[in-house]
């Protein structure tokens, strides 16, 4: 089993920045992809961006590149989004999530099977 737990979600004016931490604990996979989805209400869960724990290896969103920007530190087991830039259509609820079947960049929610409870990013206008 693994376990994610997100932080540093919160209430932010647009323009602003946030980031966000996902804490793995459990069984890890070298080799594996973390990703960061998002879920505004009423909408689907939307893939933001992704790492692979092995090489730091990234890929985003055509909506947040140029202002996320996702990364890993392998000895705290944790990944991060930092969110710079934010827009109030950047509102959500924002989850991380990896999978014990794949191990390739993909944007599918139904590919990863292991999530975090999530935490609610918030940007006014």
């Amino acid at each position: 089993q693994v376990q994610l737990v997100e932080s540093g979600g919160g209430l932010v004016q647009a323009g602003g920045s946030l980031r966000l931490s996902c804490a793995a604990s459990g069984r890890t996979f070298s080799n594996s992809i973390m990703a960061w989805f998002r879920q505004a209400p009423g909408k689907e869960r939307d893939f933001v961006a992704a790492i692979r724990w092995s090489s730091g290896s990234t890929y985003y969103a055509d909506s947040v590149k140029g202002r996320f920007t996702i990364s890993r530190d392998n000895a705290k087991n944790t990944v991060y989004l930092q969110l710079n830039s934010l827009k109030p259509e950047d509102t959500a609820v924002y989850y991380c999530a990896t999978s014990s079947r794949v191990n390739y960049f993909n944007t599918a929610p139904y590919n990863y099977d292991y999530w975090g409870q999530g935490t609610q990013v918030t940007v006014s206008s």
